[in-house]
């Protein structure tokens, strides 16, 4: 069957994010004055990311809006009560100094060009809109896509079929002529799959693997494999623990 369309996911497969948020979060909290209340700024770091998992893992499932769960993860962090525009104003300090650290990894602009002529594109996030455009506008990325999905305006996020298939639908593309490349095995790989698209993991050593059970989930260790996979679209082989 002929992969006629790829979607992307945006963070830690397009764009490094780990780094940046690693990046802007020391930055800010040396300038905040707040790593004091650590054994180091590792420690800060891990608190900072274990409470950023929680807090977007309640986002994800429906049970905080977008604003709400950045300004929790600002109150849970700090441990004290704010408003929501202290939390707001706290939060949009470090975004000055995550967005300092902005980079794209560098398999992706030589992926997208090898696909620019035979494939068409587009972004399905676990997001905003308005943050993912703007960070793809700023990355220079943005023009490359037909279109830019996120869960915030669409009601369904990953790994949810309902999100994906929002991104066939967009693209006016079946399920089977799709596919999806993430980064997190479960979220990424396995939605994508049990929604019926080709399924392509990058492993960018950010998520852990999981057992991919009776759905295909292909894993590649770097963007430059991605171009044959598609074109030779191995969907229908042995079931595969993302091999």
């Amino acid at each position: 069957m002929t992969i006629r369309a790829v979607v992307w996911d945006v963070d830690d497969t397009l764009f490094d994010y780990t780094t940046a948020d690693r990046e802007g979060m020391r930055a800010h909290l040396v300038v905040e004055g707040l790593l004091a209340g650590y054994d180091s700024p590792e420690q800060a770091l891990a608190r900072w990311r274990e409470i950023t998992d929680a807090q977007w893992a309640r986002f994800s499932a429906g049970e905080a809006t977008f604003e709400d769960q950045r300004r929790d993860r600002v109150r849970i962090f700090l441990g004290a009560e704010m408003t929501d525009a202290e939390a707001d104003a706290w939060f949009q300090r470090y975004i000055g100094h995550y967005e300092a650290a902005w980079s794209l990894f560098p398999d992706v602009l030589p992926a997208l060009e090898a696909l620019s002529a035979s494939h068409r594109h587009a972004v399905l996030s676990n997001s905003s809109i308005t943050v993912q455009e703007h960070k793809l506008r700023t990355l220079g990325l943005l023009d490359r896509f037909e279109a830019v999905l996120c869960a915030a305006e669409l009601g369904v996020s990953k790994p949810e079929p309902g999100a994906f298939l929002a991104a066939c639908e967009a693209l006016r593309l079946p399920p089977h002529q799709v596919a999806y490349v993430g980064d997190h095995p479960e979220i990424d790989g396995r939605g994508a799959a049990e929604a019926g698209l080709l399924s392509v993991w990058i492993d960018r050593g950010t998520a852990s693997a999981a057992a991919a059970g009776d759905v295909v989930v292909h894993r590649i260790s770097t963007l430059a494999e991605l171009p044959a996979l598609v074109r030779a679209d191995t969907r229908f082989g042995a079931p595969s623990t993302f091999g």
